[in-house]
């Protein structure tokens, strides 16, 4: 098993490589597959030897070998993020189809929580093709409940559809973008609704304390815009990993007989 997870763990860190990639180029509107990486400084290839997950990184000292720039840090934490991240769920869920679903749903959520806070925007190539394939998913996974996952769609688009409404009805302003909107309805896809309670919950503590704090030492104060969307992909994520068992706990405080439907 450990052998098992520690392979997971590599394949992890090279979608996390190709993870950067995306969050980089996606937004701009370039292909992710060409060209080859490049030095943004001085505009050099990087051969592959310094383009191995992590290692790379800490051997050049975060710097360019050519020119001398400095590598953002950012580059091996999602790389090491996103192997700690498929080696956690191999762990648990084991060699399954459930396990397919949640590496795919995992890479997702990293690379567009890291679109979200560099851009502010959460790409519909990814949350409307996350519903599709979560939906897809869970007709043809016997692991999974179809009418869960649809159930999860409809509740978490629907309540964070509600609240923006209700936001801009009462404030004549935006308060949520239509990306969370999408983001919660692809979470609820693939983890089924009893998670969409949780997923809200976690992430909206969170969230408050995280704005409450940044909006204390901003100008805007509580005017300060922030991306929701890492909040919604952490709670996500832990749910995943262990959160369910809470998540349950909380929906049958209140319904009882519901957390049988998973």
């Amino acid at each position: 098993m450990w052998v098992e997870t520690a392979l997971v763990f590599l394949f992890g860190l090279l979608w996390g490589s190709f993870g950067n990639v995306v969050i980089h180029r996606l937004p701009l509107g370039l292909s992710v597959v060409r060209p080859r990486s490049r030095c943004p400084e001085c505009e050099k290839m990087i051969g592959w030897y310094d383009n191995i997950p992590v290692l790379s990184w800490v051997f050049l000292r975060g710097r360019c070998r050519s020119c001398k720039s400095p590598i953002s840090a950012r580059y091996p934490f999602v790389e090491l993020l996103t192997g700690l991240m498929f080696a956690a769920i191999y762990a648990r869920f084991g060699f399954t189809w459930l396990t397919l679903e949640y590496l795919i749903f995992a890479w997702g959520l990293i690379v567009v929580s890291f679109i979200d806070l560099d851009h502010m925007i959460l790409p519909d190539v990814f949350t409307l093709s996350g519903v599709v394939i979560g939906l897809l998913g869970a007709a043809l996974n016997p692991e999974r409940s179809f009418l869960s996952a649809l159930t999860g769609v409809l509740m978490g688009g629907g309540f964070l559809w509600l609240i923006a409404y209700l936001y801009l009805v009462f404030r004549k302003e935006e308060g949520m973008g239509g990306g969370d909107i999408k983001l919660l309805a692809w979470i609820g896809a693939v983890l089924g609704w009893t998670s969409v309670p949780f997923v809200i919950l976690a992430s909206s503590v969170v969230g408050s304390v995280v704005g409450l704090t940044l909006a204390a030492r901003s100008k805007a104060g509580l005017k300060s815009v922030i991306p929701f969307g890492p909040y919604l992909a952490a709670a996500a994520l832990l749910y995943m990993l262990g959160g369910d068992s809470l998540g349950l706990w909380y929906i049958g405080l209140f319904l009882p007989a519901s957390t049988s439907v998973n």
